[in-house]
């Protein structure tokens, strides 16, 4: 969750220590060998959201590093990777500070344990969190390595320097390996902070220039190991027939047909949840079998009989219509400047719209699996989880454990997107294995992924503003209504959480005197949950497309009145506002628009805006915004054929990320969220009827073919020397925006529903 505080300043939080050594039976047994130096690197203290771990203790967490005698540098990677390579870019920055020579680098995956403080890999924000902390830990590990040389060769500390994995006297010209020196540095007291000396950017040597993916090579021979791959002697697989509605539950069912199959060794029913549902399983019938496929099969010969309960009235085009009418009254005001009432009495030019985004899934190329042992009142996981420690809390609730009775491999992940930070399946996997008392495999079919997920949430918007002689707005009014993400764990939730609202809403960052933000309540009828650039996919594309109407309008280039709405340079005033700013301290990551009008400029500069002929039913879109402390701006370039096919020649995306550590990497997940968000814009439509999902598979929930993506994108970064933030996420929604922009430049429709689906654009 966005809601994840860091102290990127590195001091360490308050009332935690420095870093500092710790033994290998202290930490984990077996990891470093005897003689090496092991540090632990204090980050800063994380608050643990209530929605992401169903508690709200304050962990101090830490890294683990050490460098063994026979030189081999080890990081533990307490993060997650799924493609986004953040297990090449976290070390890359420890072992750029301390002169390590990468490929002596070894990095080893971390299990689910409080003493990492918070492991969730979400948010974009595991670089902007761990910058600091790792430079800091590779700069103690050189100062330890320097003086333990400088004692062996009885020399004053200042003659001696680091080199590539080595430290060397200059008057004498002697060399000694890190490994040489690794027993003694081990004895020598962690210096203070203070003593500690951080190489200048000049002196990078992988930061902002980059390093291979470590695990290239075993990904590219199929060497690697996702959850699928996992096996364990004995056991067992697991299909589960879940109730087509949330909250249904189980009347009778059939298994006769079922144990028929070959490979199929038992039914098992699992529980429905009790309410809400948060991590619990859904609940139903698992088919138990000595194979995937004998499992599925198994199940298709299932008859139950459901009782499908409250949420059996839901139905996604009368919910539409809800919200919609929701949002035409007044709603509770999140944000207020000026007099917008007031404003709109005096008359003058009134432009209203509304605008709409339906439910989302996921979709990662891996569906969710698992495997679970549990045995002694203990319970071992291995599974592809972007929060294994949030994996350690819904397991031991469910199972009445402790979390530290519960050991949380985690193996790379097949993409995610958000999906696998919710760890039900997981859940369902420890379920069966206590039940059957031997391992299980619980693997999730593409169908079972899209009709039983955690969705990106549905979200009607209207905006309406009040235009001046000038064109410019002189009064805005925006509301939204959205089923929020703490409905998934807690019945009352039903306005929209902070950290949310935050994502492009009561954050506008126009420079408009007379301003209101209202938030309308609505109730979930499917679990929601976190997807890649959440509430930001709606909230960005209603002001950024609504921005575009006005200068329509007004008769204004789209591009110029961008920027005359976000107005003069200034640090947005949100004090008035409950604004979470991504858990990140708003001195040191305020909301600046000088960088937001930089990004815009750029952009324009790129994409030859204005200064590009177009074709018939050719046009460009332009969109900008904030998110996850990364500024973005996006021109998109299409062509509408006759027949109101759509191609995109181009795409020009400026991103003011601070300090780039990794630029290949971030250039990759940028151009990856704008292929996710040309999914969404086209095609991204979840819906239900008599409360069950309609879409099952990429047949009827597709995701952009290559001759839908984009033909060129185009990235720039900023150069900067600020603190770095996310990239994963603030792509996303630029890219929606300014994709939509783009369709009524070449055609004169305009786009206020998503997805564009079977709108005409003839």
């Amino acid at each position: 969750p966005a809601d994840q505080a860091g102290n990127q300043n590195c001091s360490g939080g308050k009332g935690m220590k420095g870093i500092g050594k710790v033994s290998r039976r202290k930490f984990l047994k077996g990891m470093f060998s005897a003689g090496a130096l092991v540090l632990s690197v204090p980050v800063a203290p994380f608050k643990i959201s209530a929605a992401a771990q169903q508690s709200s203790t304050e962990w101090k967490p830490s890294v683990y590093l050490g460098i063994e005698t026979d030189g081999s540098v080890i990081l533990v990677a307490t993060r997650s990777e799924m493609g986004q390579g953040v297990r090449t870019s976290l070390p890359m920055i420890m072992a750029d500070e301390m002169d390590a020579d990468w490929k002596r680098v070894r990095i080893e995956q971390a299990i689910g344990d409080q003493r990492y403080g918070a492991q969730d890999t979400d948010g974009s924000k595991s670089i902007r969190t761990f910058f600091g902390p790792m430079r800091e830990a590779g700069a103690t590990a050189k100062y330890m390595l320097i003086q333990a040389a400088a004692a062996r060769w009885n020399v004053p500390a200042s003659e001696c320097q680091t080199a590539l994995h080595a430290v060397l006297h200059g008057p004498t010209g002697r060399r000694l390996g890190y490994g040489e020196l690794a027993a003694e540095a081990s004895k020598l007291p962690v210096p203070d902070k203070s003593k500690l000396n951080l190489k200048p950017k000049s002196s990078w040597r992988y930061i902002g220039k980059g390093v291979p993916r470590y695990d290239l090579k075993t990904i590219c021979k199929g060497q690697a190991v996702y959850g699928i791959d996992v096996f364990r002697k004995g056991m067992v697989y697991a299909a589960i027939e879940r109730p087509p509605v949330l909250g249904g539950k189980v009347k009778s069912f059939d298994d006769s047909e079922t144990l028929k199959v070959g490979g199929v060794l038992q039914t098992v029913g699992i529980d429905p949840f009790v309410p809400p549902p948060a991590y619990q399983p859904l609940g139903g019938i698992a088919v138990i079998a000595d194979g995937t496929w004998a499992a599925f099969q198994g199940r298709s010969k299932l008859k139950v009989s459901w009782e499908n309960g409250p949420n059996a009235t839901y139905d996604s085009g009368e919910y539409k219509k809800e919200l919609q009418n929701t949002v035409h009254s007044p709603c509770k005001v999140v944000r207020n400047e000026g007099d917008v009432e007031s404003e709109f009495a005096k008359g003058g030019r009134i432009v209203e719209a509304d605008y709409y985004v339906p439910l989302l899934a996921q979709a990662p190329m891996e569906p969710p699996v698992a495997v679970a042992d549990y045995r002694n009142n203990r319970v071992t996981i291995w599974a592809p989880t972007q929060n294994p420690q949030g994996v350690q809390a819904a397991v031991s609730t469910q199972l009445g454990l402790r979390p530290e009775d519960v050991t949380c491999n985690v193996t790379l992940l097949g993409s995610a997107f958000g999906r696998k930070d919710q760890p039900d399946f997981i859940v369902e996997a420890a379920v069966l294995s206590k039940k059957l008392m031997r391992p299980v495999k619980v693997v999730w079919s593409r169908e079972d992924d899209i009709k039983f997920g955690y969705y990106n949430s549905v979200c009607a918007m209207y905006m309406k503003a009040s235009l001046g002689k000038d064109g410019l707005p002189t009064a805005w009014l925006q509301r939204c209504a959205f089923p929020p993400i703490p409905s998934t764990f807690m019945a009352n939730a039903v306005y929209g959480d902070n950290g949310h609202l935050g994502q492009g809403w009561v954050d506008v960052p126009f420079d408009i005197q007379n301003l209101r933000v209202e938030n309308g309540p609505a109730q979930a009828h499917v679990r929601i949950g976190w997807m890649r650039a959440v509430a930001s996919i709606y909230e960005v594309f209603a002001v950024q497309s609504f921005a575009s109407e006005l200068a329509h309008i007004a008769g204004r280039d789209p591009y110029e009145y961008l920027l005359q709405l976000i107005g003069r340079p200034r640090i947005l005033d949100l004090k008035n506002t409950q604004y979470q700013n991504y858990g990140a301290p708003y001195d040191q990551y305020p909301v600046d628009t000088s960088r937001l009008l930089k990004v815009t400029e750029t952009v324009a500069e790129k994409a030859g805006w204005g200064k590009r002929k177009m074709g018939k039913r050719s046009g460009m879109g332009i969109a900008a915004n904030e998110n996850t402390l990364t500024y973005v701006a996006t021109v998109v370039e299409v062509e509408v054929s006759d027949q109101g096919d759509i191609s995109i020649p181009r795409v020009d995306t400026v991103v003011d990320a601070g300090t780039i550590v990794n630029p290949e990497m971030a250039r990759a997940q940028i151009e990856g969220a704008i292929v996710f968000g040309t999914s969404i814009v086209r095609s991204g439509e979840i819906t239900a009827t008599q409360g069950a999902i309609d879409q099952s598979n990429f047949n009827d929930y597709p995701v952009a073919t290559m001759s839908e993506a984009p033909l060129q994108t185009n990235v720039t970064f900023i150069e900067s020397d600020a603190l770095p933030t996310g990239v994963g996420e603030p792509a996303v929604s630029a890219f929606i925006g300014a994709f939509c922009n783009a369709i009524f430049a070449a055609t004169g429709k305009r786009i206020r529903s998503l997805p564009i689906g079977n709108q005409k654009l003839v």
